[in-house]
Formats: structure tokens, C-alpha cells, sequence
């Protein structure tokens, strides 16, 4: 916004020098009059008949302004939580969700929020509401689920862009919370549920191979060594004695079974 001192014409420099004049002439009471104070979080912008003095928004502190010719805005520049409503948004794979969301933002430039929009902060809720349908619209419901801070990054940079020329500043852009409808959530505990069993399955399948590729490498070591073969039944033996079921095990001698075998061969 050009300075436009040189603008205003003799009149405005008449009024204006009227306006000091009474100044002079009521001082010291008019004093209170034309000093305002600025907080630390606010900015001042002035109007001189009717056209923004500077540039720059005045403060914080002490800010002198003329009566009848001059008047200002406050603008608040701490941060602003702007809560979006639920939105019924038709994601990418024709599905119909509730999205809300939170919207971090600040004044940073108080004269282009002044001179440049009506009502900064509803402005910014409006657009906020608005780009948060278009961006999840081309989104699918997974892509949504799994990526929120890719989302809200990207809802973040829009309305950056978009709010630049207004002073607004978005912080930070949050995805509060997403519903869906109830036989969706079904159809989805179901698929969940379905996949579960699936690697279940895989996973016995898995150690029963690994199982029987241990039995058969066992059974090459024992068939090397008879001694070895004893030892192992008579350790089967005891595991099932330390059970204390009712199962009565009779232990006999594989040399007995090996005599009978012989008799019968030779006969």
C-alpha cells in the first residue's frame, strides 16, 4: 500500500491542520484523546481520512492519533485455533466418511488483514472447511487411514498459498478424527480378521515343515547309532512317567525284539 500523504488533497491538509490546532488549543486534556496503547500482541492500523497512514501497522506501545481525522484497528496477533465441523466427504473409492479437523493459524501481516478482506478470521474458516473437502475428495479411504500427516501437510500448503494475500500465516493443519460408516467398519474387521487366519495358517504351515525336516534329519542321526536309538525311547519313558496320567507303559528290551527276529528268520 503506496503512501499517499501527497494525495489527500488541500482539504484533507486543512482538516488536518484544524485537528492539531484543537489539539494545542485543549492540551493537556485532549492528550488522553490521542494516545492509545498497543499491547504486545496487538498491532494498530491508522486511517487518515479514510486512507491507511503506513505501510506498517503501528505498535506495541504508545500510538498518538489525531481526533476527527484519524481512526485505527486493533489486530490481535496470537495464534487462533480455528475447530472445523465434521464434513461428509466421497473419498476417491466412493466412500462416504465424516472428517474433522483443526486449523493453527496467525496474523502476520495486521495492515493486508485489515485492507484486504472483509472478516479475516471467517474467511479463513470458510476456505479451511472448503479445501479440506477437495483435498480428501482425491484421496482414497486407505491412503486417508495411513497417511494424516501427508494429508494435513498438503491442506497445510494450500491454504498457505490462498491466505498469503490476506496476512494470514497457517501454523498447523490437524486431522482430528475419521468415521465411517458402520457396515463398512464391519466389512473391514471381517477382511482384517480374514487376513489374520490367513497368516495364521501360513505360519503353522511353516513350522510343521521346519518340524518335519527336523524329525528327518533326527532320524538319520539315530539310525547311526543303536545306543543312541535306547537312549531316546528311555527318555520318552520318563517324560511320560513325570505326566502323572493313568497310561501304564511296559518297557521292553529292543535286544529281545531283535532275538525274536533272528529265531524267525532262521526257521
Amino acid at each position: 500500500i503506496a503512501d499517499r500523504r501527497e494525495g489527500i488533497g488541500v482539504c484533507g491538509w486543512i482538516l488536518i491542520s484544524l485537528s492539531f490546532l484543537l489539539v494545542l488549543i485543549t492540551f493537556p486534556i485532549s492528550i488522553w484523546a490521542c494516545i492509545k496503547v498497543i499491547r504486545e500482541y496487538e498491532r494498530a492500523v491508522v486511517f487518515r481520512l479514510g486512507r491507511i497512514l503506513s505501510k506498517k501497522a503501528k505498535g506495541p506501545g504508545l500510538v498518538l492519533i489525531l481526533p476527527c481525522t484519524d481512526t485505527f484497528i486493533k489486530v490481535d496477533l496470537r495464534t487462533v485455533t480455528c475447530n472445523i465441523p465434521p464434513q461428509e466427504i466421497l473419498t476417491k473409492d466412493a466412500i462416504t466418511t465424516q472428517v474433522d479437523g483443526v486449523v493453527y493459524y496467525r496474523i502476520h501481516s495486521a495492515v493486508s488483514a485489515v485492507a484486504n478482506v472483509t472478516d479475516v478470521h471467517l474467511a479463513t474458516f470458510l476456505l479451511a472447511q472448503t479445501t479440506l473437502r477437495n483435498v480428501l475428495g482425491t484421496q482414497s479411504l486407505a491412503q486417508l487411514l495411513a497417511g494424516r500427516e501427508e494429508v494435513a501437510q498438503s491442506i497445510q500448503a494450500v491454504l498457505n498459498s490462498a491466505t498469503e494475500q490476506w496476512g494470514i500465516k497457517v501454523a498447523r493443519v490437524e486431522i482430528k478424527d475419521v468415521r465411517i460408516p458402520v457396515a463398512m467398519q464391519r466389512a473391514m474387521a471381517a477382511e482384517a480378521e480374514a487376513a489374520r487366519e490367513a497368516r495364521a495358517k501360513i505360519v503353522a504351515a511353516e513350522g510343521e515343515m521346519n518340524a518335519s525336516k527336523a524329525l528327518k534329519q533326527a532320524s538319520v542321526v539315530l539310525a547311526e547309532s543303536l545306543a543312541g536309538l535306547q537312549l531316546r525311547y528311555l527318555q520318552t519313558l520318563t517324560t511320560l512317567a513325570a505326566e502323572n496320567n493313568s497310561t501304564i507303559v511296559f518297557p521292553l528290551p529292543i535286544n529281545m525284539l531283535e532275538s525274536f527276529r533272528q529265531k524267525n528268520t532262521g526257521g
